[in-house]
């Protein structure tokens, strides 16, 4: 395990949201969910943050980084994407963090690259660790994904929302319909633009009331703490 700096928030202002989601219509309605579920967090936790974490481009929080693939975590210290960097098996999050207690953890991506009992001992660990808010982000269900090179990205499990529901988690669909998203939630069909605008405008118009039917789910808990 490694670590970053630590102390206040660094700059993130040379991170444009506006010029990523050019390419990707979808990330502008997922940073706003992010926001929104972040509102009145200073500090967070992002759990599997890999090399390019959306939460670069949330400003004014102070981020902390964990990721166990270190290629990954060393491209994201070199980019300045969190504030400090922590290198250690997401699973072990409890023990590598002992001690410490962050406003919000969030996992964008992640949960689905555990098996399930893995996955629900995360979502506790998580849940301990947390002062105020946890966010899971992942796809609706089971969908199908290989690793390349041990990058860590094989799919080992599927979430829906009535299991988040369960456990107390606001769920919000994500994607618009699951027919019209595979691997790393690209669109199947073509041309690609026409139908990414056309998943964001299902979004909005159902699936995002409809988590059931979308292709990935926004999970948020509020922590309550006695």
């Amino acid at each position: 395990m490694y670590r970053g700096r630590k102390g206040g928030a660094v700059s993130r202002a040379h991170f444009s949201s506006l010029g990523a989601s050019a390419s990707n219509p979808s990330l502008l309605s997922l940073l706003g969910d992010i926001r929104s579920s972040l509102r009145g967090c200073q500090t967070v936790l992002d759990v599997g943050c890999g090399n390019s974490s959306p939460l670069k481009f949330v400003h004014g929080v102070q981020l902390v980084g964990m990721d166990g693939y270190a290629p990954a975590l060393e491209e994201a210290r070199k980019t300045g994407t969190h504030d400090e960097y922590v290198l250690g098996d997401v699973k072990k999050i409890g023990e590598l963090l002992a001690g410490r207690k962050f406003d919000a953890c969030i996992a964008l991506d992640v949960i689905e690259h555990l098996e399930k009992a893995d996955g629900w001992r995360m979502l506790e660990s998580m849940e301990r660790l947390a002062t105020k808010r946890v966010v899971i982000f992942t796809p609706n269900g089971f969908m199908p994904q290989k690793s390349k090179d041990g990058d860590l990205q094989e799919h080992l499990s599927g979430w829906t929302a009535d299991e988040m529901r369960s456990r107390g988690y606001r769920v919000l669909g994500m994607y618009g319909p699951k027919s019209m998203r595979g691997e790393y939630h690209r669109v199947k069909h073509q041309p690609r633009a026409l139908w990414v605008l056309i998943t964001l405008f299902l979004h909005y118009a159902y699936t995002r009331a409809h988590p059931e039917k979308s292709a990935a789910i926004f999970c948020v808990k509020d922590i309550a703490r006695t």
